[in-house]
């Protein structure tokens, strides 16, 4: 596994090998053993969830689950092409309010890294894109937050030409600006 550090502390770009001969492709997309080994993060996954855009420029995000139920996310793209994005909501953090983005599709077979405390959120690319992602802990409704994609204060170039595609819970959620994170910031994390 191609284990790639990005510009925020934690977040990493994972990038499975892939074994194909003229019928196609084997990865194993995930091995607690192998991530362990090659990036030294050793998550409990409890839940895997699995969402379809149908149009391309849909935006979902700035998500989170709050403690104590936080959650890690390692996230894939099971088919199309998406622009996906972690926060750093940490209080406290070198890093608070800074963003990094990585390209993720069917084709590169990238996978982003999102450790709890940090905002995730994504842009589809192509109509009829799937996100496949492992959580590390149970979705609880009374944990669900939501930050507004196109924030001032975060600046995140999402690439989406035109009006994107918004749920009323995204289009509704507050500045990051006024947003009182339930994340600190632990020292060395």
């Amino acid at each position: 596994m191609q284990v790639e550090q990005t510009a925020l502390p934690g977040v990493l770009v994972l990038t499975p090998r892939r074994f194909g001969d003229h019928r196609g492709f084997f990865s194993e997309s995930w091995n607690k053993r192998v991530l362990a080994e090659a990036a030294g993060i050793e998550p409990e996954f409890v839940q895997d969830n699995h969402s379809l855009s149908r149009e391309g420029g849909t935006v979902r995000g700035l998500h989170f689950q709050s403690p104590p139920h936080a959650q890690g996310k390692l996230v894939r793209c099971g088919r199309g092409r998406l622009y996906d994005v972690a926060v750093d909501a940490r209080k406290g953090s070198p890093t608070f309010g800074q963003w990094v983005g990585a390209e993720l599709s069917f084709e590169n077979g990238r996978q982003l890294w999102v450790p709890a405390g940090f905002l995730h959120g994504f842009a589809t690319r192509e109509p009829d894109t799937e996100i496949v992602y492992k959580c590390t802990d149970y979705y609880v409704p009374e944990c669900d937050g939501a930050v507004r994609w196109d924030s001032p204060s975060i600046g995140i170039d999402w690439g989406v030409a035109g009006t994107p595609v918004l749920s009323e819970k995204d289009a509704a959620a507050p500045d990051f600006a006024d947003f009182d994170s339930p994340f600190t910031w632990e020292g060395g994390q």
